[in-house]
């Protein structure tokens, strides 16, 4: 290798030339590596040095070892002093040749030794073609909108980058130094000092061995040994440590100031970009695809089965860990809500990190950009995230398993996926619900059992160990911790409290806790602030490490401290599984969208493959349709169904309280007067609402009736349970106008103050009108007398019918009463109590004992027979009274009032018709049309509601292919771009 090559070589020309000679050979320090440097300057220090004999050196180190080996000649005697002298010319050109050819072979071996060293150091270098993808494309066309011999002109130059490097010589000494502490036996001394002795021994192994150090080295380095043996050992290796200390820090900030001049450079480039310097498309980056598809999965199924392997990093912790402080540093933003000592976290955070030009989050359902660089901002967003979190949470419960999705963006972030649980607690508290510590721990363990999963977990090094609950947890999810991070929190407390500081070190090591992990780290989330910035607790965390005796004594390792290296350790790792396992989950799902489309085919062959969204969207239509077939019925055919409808309303009214009680009176004008005072209590009171309840159940029944005829219309009977609800939401929601009832009030009054017929068709319509209506009671009133006498001898003879003893007692109450009727046709409504008393006897008389009450029940239907019997007898003689009518009846003896009255009625319903349908067509139909628009546009915003009225097995398994296909195409279209970037 170059650098033991090239020291020594050195010593070896140093050696073979005598200082007579006055030929000096020496290498320029500055071109030597570092540690060849230092050696080559230890050696040279001494100024008497001991030279072994020049053969031996060649022949170790030189191309002349190959030559053969001469014998010495002897130099006793004048003789050989004498031949000596004559052949100095040859002696001094020999010596020359040998100079020659030791230079030669030194540039020889130099160079192989050089160009190995440059590939060996090019092959330890990664291949930087992989990480193509960091950069983005328009990083590429800098050149095209960047002044880059400005920005080149900007940066330091290269005498102020070189004073920040350490002192190379120095550092050789110290590194000779150890060699030989370790050698001499004091290994065990420095074994814990950051790994250097590995460092010491590797590199002896390929370029510089102790025992091939030539006698001269050997002697030199037991001098300056006993240089260094004046101060103690251990102060040696404390200054050593330091100075590692001192180079590494330097170094690091180098990279900082290096990276946040790339950060800002990156920031304006990319703002550049969002204005449209160039105009290209912009393409959705690798994270928000790869956390677009996770987002449908999470709606697909929300319980994480074996189908959803995807990675993602799982933040898991005991309560008050410092999981969510973890989280808000490799977001770089303070953006969950904070309390102490409660809990805080109620539901999993899925929290996608991305990079971006500015500093911002955004929920997955909100367009609302928050600008994480503004406090007022920031604010909002813990308490928008708090609201979620309460309003996530059932009634009784204290915790949620659904998911709030959150982006988060900004320059330098690193980009991946987290979700962020709550806290394992160990005890049920005060307030919250009984099965909190189970809820919680399903959760975890929901999310923990993907093989997939990334599983950070959190311990908090300021508590005792043996108190922590998720190492138990996470060691049962993942026992061989091939997929684990350890990550202890607040260290500075931890060093602070704990007696041993090598409890730490057990911790990280991973000798302490039973879980397994890939890695350990340690960090520092603040001082307990909740007012602490981001900028603040990276101060605070960088100045105790540099001070912390930690890793100055080696019991940390540089790699393993910080957040900034927990967060590039866990981004590779969440790339490394997501590189490994998405192919495998898109073939699982091609399969299972293999399998579904295979059951429809069979199941649903002729039918196209609608969710739930479009089969509510066509079943929207056709209810709006139906809704605006309501405008097309006829004016005669709502004027028929109301009028039939408000007369099978009112009729019992009209007969039972206004035309029997007004029959009874002794003469027409008693008969015209008590009329108009009946007519006008009821319209008063009871008609306006009457008519209202009927024009409205008119027009639901309408309503109904269409949806019913157009379902006979290759109807889907999918929509049965939605149509249903439509409609009595709708109806529920519809409320008929209020002033339209005093104003059918008073045309209602006026229509029945009027008593003019004015022609004969009037005359004959009132008395058909009354006939039939005359008619119909008469029917439903036999119908009511036989229910209570029972069968007659015809039904008891041919139907093998008996009656009941009820029956029996009815039936001759009956016929006692048809004799009384028979003795006075013209007997009153009521029955007296003589005569009820009379029936009673009679009847105990033929051995039938009968209550008063049943007399009177029996009386009253008899009397109404009787009296519709008269009254139609009564109609067919006023067919002919209408010229009696227009005379008033003057010298005459037939009285047709029952008949005007009937007209009066009938006029009536004719223009309480002829107004409601009016409403109805003008108002009401536009109205609920509206109603159902609200209704429908209601449950298309209500989720649960849509699952509720629209169900199956075709809905399922529609709603499983479309989703099966969008997961599908999205992840292909994710790893298509990951090779890209590969």
């Amino acid at each position: 290798m170059l650098r033991a090559g090239s020291a020594v070589t050195c010593i070896a020309c140093k050696n073979l030339l005598p200082s007579r000679m006055g030929v000096k050979f020496r290498v320029p320090l500055q071109k030597l590596h570092p540690l060849s440097r230092a050696i080559h300057h230890r050696y040279s220090s001494n100024n008497n040095p001991q030279r072994p004999p020049h053969c031996s050196a060649a022949r170790h180190y030189t191309s002349l070892s190959r030559l053969p080996m001469r014998p010495p000649k002897s130099r006793s005697g004048g003789h050989g002093y004498q031949q000596h002298r004559s052949f100095w010319v040859a002696s001094l050109a020999a010596r020359l040749l040998k100079l020659r050819y030791i230079l030669l072979g030194s540039a020889v071996g130099g160079g192989y030794t050089a160009k190995k060293t440059y590939d060996e150091w090019k092959d330890m270098f990664p291949d930087m073609s992989q990480y193509t993808w960091i950069v983005p494309d328009f990083v590429w066309e800098l050149s095209e909108n960047i002044d880059l011999d400005k920005l080149a002109s900007a940066l330091p130059e290269l005498e102020e980058i070189a004073k920040l490097l350490p002192d190379m010589e120095k550092i050789g000494e110290n590194f000779t130094f150890l060699k030989s502490l370790l050698s001499s036996g004091l290994g065990s001394e420095v074994n814990g000092a950051s790994g250097l002795r590995l460092l010491l021994e590797t590199t002896g192994e390929s370029t510089l061995r102790v025992t091939d150090v030539p006698p001269t080295s050997a002697a030199m380095s037991d001098s300056s040994d006993k240089q260094f043996k004046k101060s103690s050992d251990k102060e040696k290796i404390d200054q050593l440590q330091e100075e590692l200390l001192r180079t590494q820090l330097k170094y690091q900030r180098l990279l900082e100031r290096l990276e946040k001049e790339n950060k800002e450079l990156r920031k304006v480039v990319l703002q550049k970009d969002d204005k449209g310097i160039h105009q290209r498309k912009v393409k959705k980056s690798l994270i928000d695809m790869y956390s677009e598809v996770l987002d449908i999965l999470s709606d697909y199924d929300s319980n994480y089965n074996t189908q959803d392997q995807l990675p993602r990093v799982v933040v898991v912790g005991d309560q008050s860990a410092g999981k969510t402080s973890v989280l808000e540093m490799i977001a770089q933003a303070r953006i969950f809500p904070r309390g102490s000592g409660e809990m805080m976290t109620r539901s999993p955070v899925k929290v996608t990190l991305s990079e971006g030009p500015h500093h911002v989050a955004m929920f997955k359902d909100s367009t609302r950009e928050f600008d994480l660089g503004k406090e007022e901002d920031l604010a909002a967003l813990r308490h928008e995230i708090e609201l979620r979190m309460r309003k996530s949470v059932k009634e009784g419960q204290t915790v949620s398993p659904e998911t709030i999705s959150l982006s988060v963006k900004g320059p330098g972030i690193q980009r991946m996926v987290l979700v962020d649980l709550p806290g394992v607690i160990s005890t049920v508290t005060a307030g919250m619900a009984a099965d909190t510590k189970e809820t919680i721990f399903s959760i975890s363990k929901a999310y923990m059992q993907n093989p997939n999963a990334i599983i950070l977990c959190i311990q908090d090094g300021s508590v005792d160990a043996e108190r922590s609950i998720v190492t138990d947890l996470v060691s049962q999810m993942d026992p061989q911790g091939k997929r684990t991070i350890f990550v202890l929190t607040k260290v500075d407390l931890a060093e602070k409290n704990l007696a041993s500081s090598s409890r730490i070190q057990q911790i990280v090591e991973g000798k302490l806790f039973p879980m397994k992990a890939l890695g350990y780290f340690a960090v520092v989330t603040g001082k307990g602030s909740s007012n602490e910035s981001i900028d603040s607790i990276k101060d605070y965390e960088e100045d105790f490490f540099q001070k912390s005796r930690l890793l100055r004594d080696g019991m940390l390792k540089a790699h393993q401290v910080t957040t900034k290296n927990l967060s590039l350790a866990v981004s590779d790792c969440f790339w490394k599984m997501v590189r490994e396992s998405v192919e495998q989950q898109a073939d699982a799902f091609k399969a299972s969208r293999f399998n579904l489309e295979t059951e429809w085919k069979n199941n649903y062959p002729r039918l196209r493959e609608l969710d739930r969204n479009e089969l509510y969207e066509k079943a929207k239509n056709e209810i709006l349709d139906e809704v605006i077939s309501l405008s097309q019925v006829t004016p005669k055919h709502w004027e028929s169904i109301l009028q039939k409808k408000l007369w099978e309303r009112v009729s019992t009214h009209v007969i039972e309280n206004i035309y029997l009680p007004a029959a009874q009176t002794i003469n027409s004008g008693t008969f015209n007067t008590t009329v108009d005072i009946k007519l006008k209590q009821w319209t008063d009171k009871q008609l306006p609402h009457k008519a209202l309840e009927v024009a409205w159940e008119t027009l639901q029944e309408e309503f109904a009736r269409f949806m019913a005829e157009y379902k006979g219309k290759d109807q889907d009977d999918i929509f049965d349970k939605l149509k249903e609800a439509v409609k009595d939401e709708s109806i529920k929601r519809h409320k008929w106008n209020e002033r339209a009832m005093d104003s059918l009030r008073v045309i209602q009054h006026n229509a029945l103050e009027d008593r003019s017929i004015t022609d004969k068709p009037q005359w004959d319509a009132a008395i058909h009108f009354m006939e039939e209506t005359l008619q119909s009671r008469l029917k439903d009133t036999d119908s009511v007398i036989a229910d209570m006498v029972g069968p007659d001898w015809k039904q008891r003879w041919l139907s093998w019918k008996n009656r009941t003893p009820e029956q029996h007692i009815r039936n001759e109450t009956k016929n006692e009463l048809e004799r009384l009727l028979k003795l006075h046709e013209d007997h009153t409504a009521y029955l007296a109590n003589d005569e009820v008393t009379t029936v009673r006897k009679n009847l105990e008389a033929r051995g039938v004992e009968v209550d008063p009450v049943l007399i009177k029940d029996t009386w009253h239907q008899l009397f109404r027979r009787h009296f519709l019997q008269k009254a139609l007898l009564h109609c067919n003689l006023c067919r002919r009274g209408f010229y009696y009518y227009q005379r008033h009846f003057v010298d005459s003896e037939l009285e047709c009032n029952d008949v005007v009255l009937f007209w009066r009625i009938q006029r009536m319903l004719a223009i309480t018709a002829n107004t409601l349908r009016q409403q109805l067509t003008n108002t009401e139909v536009r109205r609920l049309e509206k109603n159902v628009k609200e209704v429908l546009e209601d449950f298309g915003e209500d989720t649960a509601k849509k699952v509720q009225l629209i169900t199956g097995r075709r809905v399922q398994l529609a709603e499983d292919l479309k989703k099966v296909r969008e997961i599908q195409e999205k992840l292909e279209a994710f790893i298509e771009a990951l090779h890209k970037e590969k």
